[in-house]
């Protein structure tokens, strides 16, 4: 296990810093697509099949629902969000309502080829769904489908859906096309990732768990060991975000917990780094991975509304480092700042199964510097920020 996961890290690492593969005909995904307006399953928005790429030489169709805040017209232009769902999910109503409901429009795209039921009132993530005769391959990770054209494969489609799903909203009169942002949970915050080295038209990108780096350390390591070298390379090569997040110039806000069981921090890291455009953190000790814990982050927003000119922005990390059995940052904000923490695990193995402790940090607002000792058997440690309403900002991990 070890010389094929060298290898895979060895593969990843010269794609990363390669050119990344032209798959997409953006001059085409670019134009606004064709789209019929269907009946719509769920009070309060729109619902949408959307002309999408070919499959195997047949023409395919996107699912996706639509709606917009009250008040929103073409005089008086709202912002948006696009909306990528994760593993065993579909287009969800309800989180287009929820971007509704903070004043701006937004779209959720099935990316499987699906089409959404109606979402039980005590399960509005949990709709039931079923596959439609024109839609694409099913996901999720189309690792079965590496010996087909990358045309046919899932991360080709999916990426294809953010995009034309982009095109499509931006052409409302009610959506102000210079303020659009992307978010997506999971396998959406995977295809967020690519999507934002693919489509530059996004303003910002929020993926919430998803990163790269899968064949150095994800929850799919065992599935690369399963598929052999071969393959294993040609899956990354094509579909690592690793691949992708050179390119996106956009600010990035990355959102993601200490023990997640699928993206864990090394990866993370890894990841975040690559992109050209300013980042921020967003990881919360132990942050639960589900679609509604993934749309819940109100730091989302927060970062939204600053880019655009609705609110304050999010504290800003400026500098961060150690000094001597200290760990230390530097940062500025324009939202009162309520305390600080330093999260530490003592422990090795798994990033999953690890136990993480909180401790109190120093703030001293009128020089915006947080600091506190690194316990001595700290095996890895990162220090939070909390603003008054209890938003988050991260420092970098730092392993000992």
């Amino acid at each position: 296990m070890t010389s094929i996961r060298a290898c895979l890290s060895a593969v990843l690492l010269a794609s990363a810093l390669a050119a990344a593969p032209a798959t997409w005909n953006l001059k085409e995904l670019w134009k606004v697509p064709a789209a019929e307006s269907v009946p719509s399953a769920e009070p309060g928005v729109k619902a949408f099949f959307i002309n999408s790429v070919p499959w195997k030489g047949k023409p395919t169709r996107v699912f996706a629902y639509y709606g917009a805040p009250e008040g929103a017209s073409a005089s008086a232009k709202a912002p948006a969000m696009v909306l990528i769902h994760g593993g065993g999910g579909t287009a969800f109503a309800e989180w287009v309502r929820q971007w509704n409901r903070r004043g701006y429009a937004a779209i959720a795209m099935d990316t499987c080829g699906a089409i959404p039921g109606k979402a039980p009132e005590a399960k509005p993530f949990g709709p039931e769904k079923t596959r439609h005769p024109q839609g694409g391959p099913e996901g999720w990770g189309g690792f079965g489908q590496v010996d087909q054209p990358a045309g046919d494969q899932w991360t080709y489609h999916a990426v294809a859906a953010v995009v034309l799903a982009h095109s499509l909203i931006r052409s409302f009169p009610e959506v102000d096309a210079r303020r659009i942002g992307v978010t997506g949970i999971s396998w959406g915050g995977y295809l967020t990732a690519i999507a934002a080295g693919v489509d530059s038209r996004f303003r910002f990108a929020a993926p919430v768990y998803g990163c790269g780096f899968l064949g150095e350390d994800s929850a799919w390591v065992g599935q690369f060991e399963k598929m052999g070298r071969e393959k294993a390379s040609k899956w990354l090569d094509l579909w690592d975000p690793s691949r992708y997040l050179p390119e996106a110039r956009m600010p990035m806000l990355w959102v993601s917990g200490t023990n997640d069981f699928a993206y864990p921090l090394p990866s993370l890291q890894k990841s975040y780094r690559l992109p050209r455009g300013e980042r921020t953190l967003a990881v919360r000790v132990r942050m639960p991975h589900s679609h509604p814990a993934g749309a819940a982050p109100a730091e989302i927003p927060a970062f939204a509304d600053a880019l655009f000119g609705r609110g304050k922005p999010l504290a800003w990390i400026r500098a961060e480092r150690t000094e001597g059995n200290r760990a230390v940052a530097r940062f500025r904000s324009a939202r009162a700042v309520a305390k600080a923490e330093l999260n530490y695990t003592s422990e090795e193995g798994a990033w999953k199964d690890r136990k993480w402790e909180t401790i109190p940090a120093e703030v001293d607002r009128k020089r915006g510097r947080v600091e506190a000792e690194i316990p001595a058997a700290a095996k890895a440690y990162y220090l939070n920020l909390f603003d008054v309403d209890g938003l988050v900002v991260s420092t970098e991990h730092i392993v000992r």
